[in-house]
């Protein structure tokens, strides 16, 4: 049967084009190091995005080719359908960065770094100090607005940096380590803001080492290990393909000198009172738990080991998994 659109003789409503769309990326500084080597990724607008990865994996590199501060070797890399190499100005329009280094003025005030900021930008100063009052509000920050930034707490000054990078509405927002160094709760209350501004439009992309922190907040990751990209796509998708979990059970007493041994799993004494087990993500955990019970070891509680983004990312990178990549190559 014929669509609506061609039985009226009205075209079809074009697709969206990707909010970050990167096609076979490749940098290689002078000194000969290559830090991507074909990087291709492509972010949906309205995503959730992690983009994941090891210290000098080429995260930082890929970052900062997208906004702009590093010269790309070759490949492309388009914002909304923009051209970042043909229209810089224009793709810089649609996109915010928040770099992990606090970068503004100590010495002024929360509101006037908002509002000149803004101002680089050629947004008016009325409608600067109207946006600025929206987005320190929305950063819990408006109470201190005319207060020296250096007085602010290092969680406070990281949301003054995600503040700032809102004022000029940005399409894409890249945040690049945004709660580094702080403490958890406070951690937390950034995850609720983060999803706020996701939930109003914005496409955020996320960098961290807070590997809980992707795992609740993002749709889709990436992650990438020298240089290359080593799996990418939905977050539970990639995460179901895991077949084994970790438990920490916590002991009634001591345990005894000679483990039970149970078929497919692996039980080890972290210390007397708690012990590690490590199974398939198939098995029945009652069949484990009777096993100790006819052992005589009595569980009291049970805590999950890691979360499961951990073992996916311990999995796909490091020295084992880069060299299995490079026999299949």
């Amino acid at each position: 049967m014929a669509s609506d659109h061609a039985s009226s003789g009205v075209p079809a409503p074009a697709a969206s084009p990707p909010a970050l769309s990167i096609r076979d990326l490749r940098k290689t500084y002078d000194t000969g190091v290559q830090a991507l080597k074909g990087v291709s990724l492509e972010v949906a607008p309205g995503d959730f995005y992690a983009l994941l990865g090891p210290n000098g994996a080429g995260k930082s590199t890929l970052i900062g080719i997208v906004s702009s501060l590093v010269n790309k070797t070759s490949g492309e890399v388009r914002v909304f359908g923009v051209d970042l190499h043909a229209d810089r100005d224009a793709a810089m329009r649609l996109l915010g960065l928040v770099p992990q280094e606090l970068n503004f003025n100590m010495f002024e005030k929360p509101r006037d770094i908002l509002v000149n900021y803004a101002g680089f930008y050629g947004i008016a100063r009325a409608e600067a100090l109207l946006r600025a009052e929206q987005e320190l509000r929305r950063a819990q920050l408006w109470d201190k607005a005319d207060s020296m930034a250096r007085t602010l707490s290092g969680g406070m000054k990281r949301r003054l940096m995600i503040a700032r990078a809102m004022m000029t509405r940005p399409r894409l927002l890249i945040l690049d380590e945004p709660t580094a160094g702080v403490d958890i709760e406070i951690r937390r209350g950034m995850w609720k803001s983060l999803r706020e501004i996701n939930a109003a439009g914005t496409t955020i992309i996320l960098t961290t080492h807070y590997l809980e922190e992707a795992e609740s907040l993002c749709r889709n990751l990436a992650i990438i290990d020298r240089g290359t990209i080593v799996q990418q796509g939905p977050m539970r998708s990639l995460l179901a393909t895991l077949d084994v979990e970790g438990f920490l059970l916590d002991i009634d007493g001591r345990l005894p000198p000679a483990l039970p041994q149970i078929e497919g799993t692996s039980l080890v004494a972290s210390d007397d009172h708690t012990l590690d087990v490590e199974m398939p993500r198939a098995m029945d955990l009652n069949r484990v738990f009777a096993s100790l019970d006819a052992a005589g070891i009595r569980v009291r509680s049970m805590r999950t080991k890691s979360n499961r983004l951990e073992e996916l990312f311990v999995r796909l990178t490091g020295e084992e998994a880069a060299a299995k990549r490079e026999q299949a190559a």
